[in-house]
């Protein structure tokens, strides 16, 4: 049995058990299953990202394989980028809705962007790379290259907004429509990639629907904020009194709703952290988060069934 399991791959460092496992126990996985689901979800259990089917057919295919035991050297990336991401959304979301008087765009948490956000994900994206994971490779260091640029646009010493300014005052810059009007653009397209993101986790899991989905959401409501600002400034600049006013008030609103879509793809984005972290630790009880692999079929698995059919 040793042998037969042994000639399926590499586990996973963090579930690679030299005892236990090869003789019968499977730890947290339910003792009903056989080996070969057992052991197919050993594999898959630590990287979120991916279900196990999919994993199976991206990570392990003759076509993806790296040199050595990487997966077995180690540890799993997924968590340390998930970490990154969740420690600069979470508060940003906060700061959006304006709990507790809270504001700034989000500005205090600058630092935060700069080394969780930015650092933490580019690291675990460059690991993910490693281990020929694409996917999340692609997601994590596109979103800590995000971070990056939000928390350099924020910092006066990249003059980002003090470009804009025509009194001198850096912080002016601003309140101006040219820096709205142009930050909204960046906002925008960011959405677009969070709606490709979207339509790719349609092959992943429930959770990665939902933080995809709330985060296109997000960023188009985050364009629009800044959209309306920039009419809202437009109109001052008028003496119209009376539609800035207006406006202001649906930029607080639009800028509340981009804050909850924020909050509500941060809890999803928890929810997988907490995930991870259980099977990383063996414990004995596991949290879902909705497999859709099977909803979906692959275009390998198409291919397959026609040729079982011919």
């Amino acid at each position: 049995m040793a042998a037969e399991i042994n000639s399926q791959g590499p586990l996973e460092k963090d579930f690679e058990h030299s005892g236990n496992g090869l003789n019968g126990n499977r730890g947290h996985l339910d003792d009903n299953l056989d080996y070969d689901s057992a052991l197919k979800r050993i594999r898959t259990a630590g990287s979120i990202s991916i279900s196990p089917e999919l994993f199976e057919k991206i990570y392990l295919s003759p076509q993806n394989a790296v040199k050595g035991d990487l997966r077995k050297t180690f540890g799993n990336p997924t968590p340390v980028a998930l970490l990154g991401f969740l420690l600069s959304l979470t508060p940003l979301a906060c700061d959006l809705m304006g709990w507790r008087g809270a504001g700034g765009n989000g500005a205090a948490s600058t630092g935060s962007y700069y080394f969780f956000g930015g650092l933490l994900m580019i690291l675990g994206g460059s690991l993910e790379f490693v281990l020929g994971n694409t996917f999340p490779f692609v997601v994590f260091v596109s979103f800590g290259a995000f971070w990056l640029a939000f928390a350099a646009t924020l910092q006066p010493f990249y003059n980002a907004y003090g470009a804009y300014s025509t009194t001198g005052t850096a912080a002016d810059g601003l309140q101006t429509v040219g820096f709205n009007a142009s930050f909204g653009f960046f906002m925008i397209f960011m959405g677009l990639l969070c709606l490709i993101y979207f339509i790719c986790s349609l092959r992943t899991n429930v959770a990665f629907v939902i933080i995809f989905l709330a985060l296109t959401l997000a960023f188009s409501l985050l364009a629009a904020t800044y959209w309306k600002n920039a009419e809202a400034i437009a109109a001052t600049a008028q003496g119209n009194a009376n539609t800035s006013a207006s406006l202001l008030a649906t930029v607080g609103r639009v800028q509340k709703a981009a804050g909850a879509f924020a909050f509500v793809a941060a809890l999803a984005g928890w929810w997988i952290f907490f995930a991870i972290m259980l099977a990383a630790l063996d414990f004995p009880f596991q949290v879902p988060v909705g497999d859709l692999s099977t909803m979906i079929k692959g275009a390998s698995e198409r291919a397959k069934a026609k040729e079982h059919m011919v």
